[in-house]
């Protein structure tokens, strides 16, 4: 195994994996998203067909697999979409953009603050809408712990399908600090519609500093605590070694972005190499993992949560010190004017009115923005007429292009390692299915 390894900078950084690690494709010949049974097998009456869902607990959702079968092994397979339907991009050229804000964090709704913000930031680069600092930090802080929740919710599930329940507490246990502080922040637990075009819906509240440093300083231990279960486990290693081999030139081909195409040994993540809000400004490292397989595909979100946790602290430094500094630009035309206002002051209940019935028109253009969600990067491409309402929207969303690997993934597997390689991927059928 050849590697090489970036000059040293301030950041921590993982080696980059070499392009000729891995001999070959493994991508399914004629369709890619498709694993065909071989030819030998067609006609023989060894090969039984399942129907792996749409309703089953293994397929994180809504998701369909159509799995040919010879014994164990799984020799074709199909993954079947669009059983959720939800026609959010639709629904939302309906909406005008104040009111759009609500429908991204229902796409992918367990990286819903990831999502919000994308929605958000293209509206207001069509806007030239500057946000104040504090908001950037703010937004930073709190899409951060939206990644450490998402990955607890798939270490959790991915662990309790393989046998490992005691994990799915664990877990959920850091789970319900993370919804205890966004509920604190927002008033909800999710799908807050916390950021607003313009900065955040309200100020930080107080209260909220001290309670997410006791996160922050705990968050390192309840790490500790996951490696202690699955680390030297015999059966998940097992499970998760050399299962699902995704190559560096495979995953780009197909388009994986996130830890899926870091656990194959590319070293890109947007925050970094494309930064946005204020994450040149912080330290931190991109785990990458060379192997390709399941058990990478674990280890880059694991370390990511203890990145991300690095990220919340250095947040909360910054903000303990923005006391009474603006959180939303002051913009009447586009953001709502403060609530006090509204009792002595007729041109402010004017600016709410129209803003919240009529919303606020938007410059004609069209523009694409992307962000690093849990899942990868999550895409914005957003049209507008001038109108008050999107004359596109459209996401790039990372679980769907996750699902496009499947086949690659599962070629010369068992039907017990479908589970761990679905598992693995990730996806959110909001997310694909929107």
């Amino acid at each position: 195994m050849s590697a090489t390894v970036p000059p040293p900078t301030t950041r921590r950084r993982w080696p980059v994996v070499a392009d000729d690690q891995y001999d070959g494709s493994r991508i399914p010949s004629r369709i890619p998203t498709v694993l065909e049974m071989p030819p030998e097998l067609r006609d023989t009456e060894d090969v039984l067909q399942v129907n792996f869902g749409p309703n089953h607990p293994s397929t994180h959702g809504v998701l369909r697999l159509i799995v040919d079968l010879h014994g164990e092994e799984v020799v074709g397979v199909s993954a079947v979409v669009g059983y959720l339907h939800t026609g959010f991009e639709k629904s939302m050229e309906t909406k005008t953009y104040w009111k759009d804000v609500t429908f991204p964090e229902r796409i992918d709704y367990v990286g819903y603050q990831n999502n919000e913000l994308v929605f958000v930031l293209a509206v207001e680069q069509l806007l030239e809408l500057e946000t104040p600092t504090k908001a950037k930090w703010m937004r930073m802080l709190l899409c951060e712990l939206n990644r450490i929740h998402s990955h607890l919710v798939f270490l959790g599930t991915s662990a309790l399908e393989l046998g490992a329940i005691s994990m799915f507490w664990y877990c959920f246990r850091e789970r319900e600090t993370i919804l205890d502080l966004f509920e604190l922040v927002t008033g909800q637990r999710m799908h807050t519609r916390y950021f607003q075009i313009g900065g955040l819906a309200e100020d930080i509240p107080p209260g909220f500093f001290p309670e997410c440093r006791k996160f922050v300083e705990w968050m390192p231990h309840a790490l500790d605590d996951y490696k202690g279960i699955l680390d030297r486990n015999e059966i998940w290693l097992e499970r998760t070694k050399g299962i699902g081999i995704l190559s560096a030139r495979d995953a780009i081909a197909l388009g994986q972005t996130g830890p899926i195409l870091r656990a194959s040994g590319v070293d890109w993540d947007l925050r970094r190499d494309q930064p946005y809000l204020h994450y040149d400004q912080v330290d931190f490292g991109v785990p990458v993992y060379p192997e390709g397989d399941v058990y990478a595909r674990y280890r880059v979100r694991l370390d990511e949560m203890a990145e991300s946790t690095n990220i919340v602290r250095q947040c909360l430094d910054k903000l303990e010190r923005m006391e009474g500094m603006p959180w939303i630009a002051d913009d009447r035309k586009v953001v709502l004017p403060p609530r006090e206002e509204l009792h002595t002051s007729m041109e402010s209940l004017i600016h709410h009115f129209k803003i919240v019935t009529e919303g606020f028109r938007v410059p004609e253009g069209e523009i694409y923005v992307a962000v690093e969600s849990p899942r990868g990067e999550s895409g914005c491409y957003l049209v507008s007429d001038g109108g008050p309402k999107p004359w596109r929207v459209h996401f790039r969303a990372p679980s769907f292009v996750a699902l496009e690997a499947t086949a690659t993934c599962l070629e010369n597997t068992l039907i017990a390692d479908l589970i761990a390689v679905v598992g693995s991927l990730d996806a959110v059928m909001g997310d694909t299915d929107r």
